[in-house]
């Protein structure tokens, strides 16, 4: 039976990722800043760990409590609506301590059980905004891209030890909360207003197709048993009209 952590379980993707892989009678270890088993299915194969990605201590303790894994999959992240001019330094360091430098940071400290065992895979959870350039998301955007640059470079440096590095780049998702969580600054700006107000009505436009939390627990899912999938998967109707468009396969 193997063993798959995930982080930022407490709601949206890394919840619905969690159930996803119970569902298919893996280990699930679902961490959460503030730990709530009561949001999964009891079952004798869930471990729910406190993690907070940008603390080392709690990542150590994460490490350690955890054991051995075969699938690391990190999910936590958070977003943030501001026009780049307006954005405080405070939450840009937010942004990549979380999206970008608590990935990296999981990664290494998980990464040498994976390489003494010679097997194991990290899914790395980005975004399609990396794909298509949006106003108001440049900060939030370079934090992922930053993710996704990691990634491909990483890969190359594991294959040699069996370790797979995969990404998943789920679309929009008006289901979850992750546009409640996110920052938001300077939204108020009448230099921005035109612009603001465009972006905003784009933004949660529902007409149109969206990802949802499933989609994305599909596509971890396959990151995680098919040998055959590519190193970047869309996640999501939405997501799958992005890649085609700037160039990515989404076989």
């Amino acid at each position: 039976m193997k063993t798959v952590l995930i982080t930022g379980c407490s709601s949206g993707f890394g919840l619905e990722i969690a159930r996803y892989f119970l569902e298919r009678d893996w280990r699930v270890i679902a961490t959460m800043r503030t730990p709530r088993a009561d949001v999964l299915p009891t079952s004798d194969r869930l471990r729910v760990l406190a993690l907070d990605v940008t603390d080392p201590a709690s990542i150590a303790a994460t490490v350690d409590a955890a054991g051995p894994i075969d699938v690391l999959v990190n999910n936590a992240g958070v977003g943030a609506a501001a026009p780049f001019e307006l954005t405080d330094p405070d939450l840009a360091r937010a942004l990549f301590e979380t999206n970008t430098i608590g990935t990296m940071a999981m990664t290494q400290a998980f990464l040498p059980q994976l390489r003494a065992r010679g097997a194991g895979t990290i899914i790395n959870v980005t975004s399609t905004v990396t794909l298509k350039a949006l106003p108001l998301l440049s900060m939030y955007t370079a934090s992922k891209a930053a993710v996704n640059a990691f990634s491909a470079s990483l890969a190359i440096e594991l294959a040699p030890f069996g370790i797979d590095v995969r990404v998943v780049l789920p679309g929009r998702s008006p289901e979850t909360q992750f546009g409640d969580n996110a920052y938001r600054h300077g939204l108020e700006s009448a230099d921005y207003a035109v612009l603001i107000q465009q972006t905003i009505a784009r933004i949660t436009d529902e007409s149109g197709p969206v990802t949802y939390a499933r989609d994305v627990a599909e596509a971890v899912w396959r990151a995680a048993t098919d040998p055959a999938a590519p190193m970047r998967i869309p996640a999501g109707a939405d997501a799958l009209e992005w890649a085609r468009e700037a160039g990515l396969s989404v076989s």
